[in-house]
């Protein structure tokens, strides 16, 4: 293939495992650790915001967030995401991927700080704050998504680009169980020195004052893991194909790659200039179109669909958790003693189902490939969630709750040994080198327009726990799971395969190399035939 005759691509693709390599994992995947655990930690201090802001002495009731409220609290940043995504995937095309990477990060820091301030102390002043600030922090978010799997993809070697990008995304699995850890920790700490009764003993002092402090101090501590790799994320060179396919640059991309792999590199200035000319064509074309028109299609609508699933079991789990028996009722505990009980569930459902999915993935994704890691993801998912929500009645009953939990944690592990990684790792792999972060972009906004479909639309059936809905809801996620799965036949297998030639950069190079008699003979040739 022609990028064989390219030295810093050839090197990049046949680069042995480095520490590098397994430094530039750590630095995106600290990202991805920090996006999950800011995204999903709003869900063990949700109900608590409930009780402190929205009690209300007429009902006999704890007090809970308004549908709408909670819906705006756990999906407002679900929409910073998405337009992040849109933004920052564009910037990292346009003006590179390290110039915008340490953008992304100063968001979230600040953000993340800002989410445990108030501007007031009134019920609308706390949430409005809340909610701008997730918002931003949400941008920031999204912004991390496209760059870190297009800075992870072009910087791997084409044996395990696969293993390597998937890792990044597998910090998501670490993210969300330090929500629980850090959540329960400091819930379990504040009980043991100012735990209150429980509500039916106590309307008012169920709620501990102490526990304003909890929930600010678990959405600030989001700031810390990502200000922890700053430094480190600002030190990354530019990636070697941009540098040289984008900006040209081959003198620079043979230096950077060269110092990064210990190993001297070769300009070869004449030849990226033909092969940036032959793929020189924008994302609004007939030529991008066929080329790659049903890879965006699927990459898009899997990640879409995908996500309808995947955030509304995370965001939705603390309401099925009573339900389920996993949980006391909340007129059963205090305000705080929810809120442990809460995290420790989520703690428990992500180690024992959520976390080894991501790393089942890392293992076997150059074994299996993407492609077919998908299809049994979201094969299982939807045999999973439709037993569930044909059989609920029966799961739900105490003798059978552990069934429920079993078959509740099968479905993040096949989510995660599944679809949610590779939906990730595939747009990484299947677009052109100067198209690569807005396309991841694409697809990872229209899995965030799921996310929202999860957070806004399928949560509200799963707020009062109500029975008939969670079998209703359960069921329609089996149906968008089954929609995966079918839509995964637009993507093709990447695995073991160079950037260029999954995305056929090599195939417009070779057309411009050809000499008029080669072309010729080629031509007579299929007359011949």
């Amino acid at each position: 293939m022609a990028s064989k005759n390219i030295a810093v691509l050839n090197a990049l693709d046949t680069a042995r495992t480095q520490r590098y390599h397994i430094t530039a994992i750590v630095i995106a995947g600290m990202g991805f650790f920090t996006d999950a655990y800011d995204l999903f930690c709003i869900s063990t201090v949700s109900k608590l915001l409930g009780r402190l802001y929205y009690y209300d002495p007429s009902t006999t009731k704890p007090g809970k967030l308004p549908h709408t409220i909670n819906n705006l609290v756990v999906g407002v940043a679900l929409f910073g995401t998405l337009t992040g995504q849109l933004v920052f995937g564009w910037l990292g095309d346009k003006l590179g991927r390290k110039k915008v990477y340490g953008v992304t990060l100063i968001l979230m820091v600040l953000c993340a700080i800002c989410s445990g301030l108030s501007f007031g102390f009134s019920a609308k002043a706390v949430i409005g704050t809340l909610c701008f600030f997730r918002f931003w922090l949400g941008f920031g978010i999204g912004g991390d998504y496209p760059l870190s799997a297009t800075i992870m993809s072009e910087y791997a070697n084409k044996k395990t680009r696969g293993r390597f990008v998937a890792a990044v995304f597998a910090m998501q699995g670490v993210g969300i169980i330090f929500a629980g850890l850090v959540s329960m920790v400091l819930s379990s700490i504040f009980l043991s020195n100012y735990e209150g009764p429980n509500f039916r003993t106590n309307h008012v002092l169920s709620t501990e004052p102490e526990a304003d402090y909890v929930w600010r101090i678990v959405l600030m501590l989001g700031a810390l893991p990502a200000l922890l790799t700053y430094y480190w994320r600002m030190k990354m060179p530019e990636t070697g194909r941009y540098t040289a396919i984008i900006e040209g640059n081959a003198k620079k991309a043979a230096i950077d790659m060269g110092r990064v792999l210990d190993i001297e590199i070769q300009e070869d200035h004449d030849k990226l200039s033909q092969f940036k000319a032959s793929n020189n064509y924008p994302l609004i074309s007939r030529e991008f179109f066929q080329r790659h028109g049903l890879h965006l299609i699927g990459t898009m609508s899997t990640w879409f669909l995908l996500d309808i699933a995947f955030y509304s079991q995370n965001l939705t789990q603390k309401d099925i958790f009573p339900t389920m028996g996993l949980t006391n009722k909340d007129v059963n505990v205090s305000a705080l003693r929810e809120m442990f009980e809460t995290s420790r569930a989520m703690f428990v459902v992500a180690l024992l189902g959520t976390f080894p999915g991501y790393w089942f993935t890392v293992y076997f994704i150059e074994s299996m490939g993407r492609f077919y890691i998908q299809l049994v993801g979201f094969f299982m998912m939807s045999v999973f969630m439709l037993i569930m929500g044909i059989k609920y009645d029966y799961l739900k009953n105490e003798e059978h709750k552990w069934i429920f939990a079993a078959l509740y944690g099968l479905t993040f592990f096949f989510a995660n040994f599944g679809p949610n990684s590779t939906t990730f790792v595939l747009p990484a792999e299947l677009f052109p080198t100067r198209l690569r972060s807005t396309c991841h972009a694409l697809s990872a906004a229209s899995g965030k327009a799921g996310a929202m479909i999860g957070a806004f639309a399928v949560q509200s059936y799963t707020l009062d726990g109500n029975i008939k809905k969670i079998k209703h809801t359960m069921i329609f996620l089996a149906f968008t799971n089954m929609l995966g799965f079918c839509c995964t036949f637009l993507v093709t297998e990447t695995k073991g395969r160079s950037l260029e030639e999954i995305s056929g950069e090599d195939d417009g190079q070779n057309e411009t190399q050809m000499t008029n008699k080669q072309q010729v003979t080629r031509q007579e040739a299929s007359w011949e035939g």
